[in-house]
């Protein structure tokens, strides 16, 4: 469904990303791994269209996506920041609105319909109770779970609908920062039942590996730009390729009860001290 094909980015002459590929499957789970400053999230805005590469290209459904109108990808590819700021004090409701913007016309406003599938998106999420609560007023996890559903509204179906429109794709940037324990939980829970319930394809940027383990089925591992390894999730994550992306010693086992990989650090890697030292 996407497809990253020798793709390279650079700010001005900075080069962030280096000839990385990869290919996300129609309903599939990819985490983008990587320590903070790999490139993360310049992929991430790539992947959705809101940067073009500078060599390489981003292919969705064949189409590459400097040739499909913005307002056709916005309704088909979704992108959740790390952090929302408002400028307004805007309701829950409002916010799950903003999501239909792509599919208004100049000066139009939302209609009947429009309201129902924010309010269906916020039943999606687990946040419909939360409706005329002000967006300011919420915990960092319920931010996180109202703006998914923003971009749920965006692509304008319901769970119902899987199937009968075009495929969609939730771009996520470190959906769990600055979250604790039981709010990652909430964001692992909110993003299997999509992914099962409405076949949305989703891309989640994270450093962190037990969420990732939690949620993806495939991951792609970046290191200053690089691709290290790109696969099935129980295939890369390895503690050799652990070690080599973050330079820590880990150990990598399969959680009889939780079901899926852990990861537990173990120590940092020796370095080189520096001169003096």
């Amino acid at each position: 469904m996407l497809q990253v094909t020798n793709v390279s980015f650079a700010y001005d002459k900075h080069l962030v990303l280096n000839d990385v590929s990869f290919e996300l499957a129609s309903g599939g789970l990819l985490g983008i791994l990587g320590p903070n400053g790999s490139g993360k999230t310049t992929l991430l805005r790539l992947l959705g269209g809101l940067l073009c590469p500078t060599t390489g290209q981003v292919v969705l459904d064949g189409s590459d996506l400097d040739s499909i109108p913005k307002a056709g990808l916005a309704k088909r590819m979704a992108m959740v920041p790390q952090e929302t700021y408002l400028a307004f004090d805007y309701s829950v409701l409002e916010v799950a609105l903003m999501g239909r913007y792509p599919h208004l016309q100049t000066f139009e406003v939302e209609g009947p319909e429009d309201v129902e599938l924010a309010r269906a998106a916020l039943t999606e999420t687990g946040t419909a109770d939360l409706e005329q609560r002000s967006f300011m007023t919420l915990s960092g996890g319920e931010k996180q779970r109202v703006v998914i559903a923003s971009a749920l509204a965006q692509f304008g179906r319901r769970a119902a609908d899987a199937g009968r429109r075009p495929s969609e794709v939730l771009l996520l940037d470190e959906p769990t920062a600055s979250l604790d324990l039981g709010y990652q939980l909430d964001i692992a829970s909110t993003i299997r039942r999509l992914n099962k319930d409405r076949s949305t394809a989703v891309v989640v940027s994270t450093h962190d590996l037990n969420f990732a383990t939690s949620v993806c089925d495939h991951v792609v591992l970046l290191r200053q730009g690089c691709v290290l390894a790109a696969g099935p999730i129980h295939k890369i994550l390895r503690p050799d390729t652990v070690k080599d992306l973050y330079d820590v010693d880990v150990v990598v086992e399969q959680h009889a009860v939780a079901g899926h990989l852990t990861i537990t650090p173990l120590a940092r890697r020796a370095t080189d001290a520096p001169d003096g030292h």
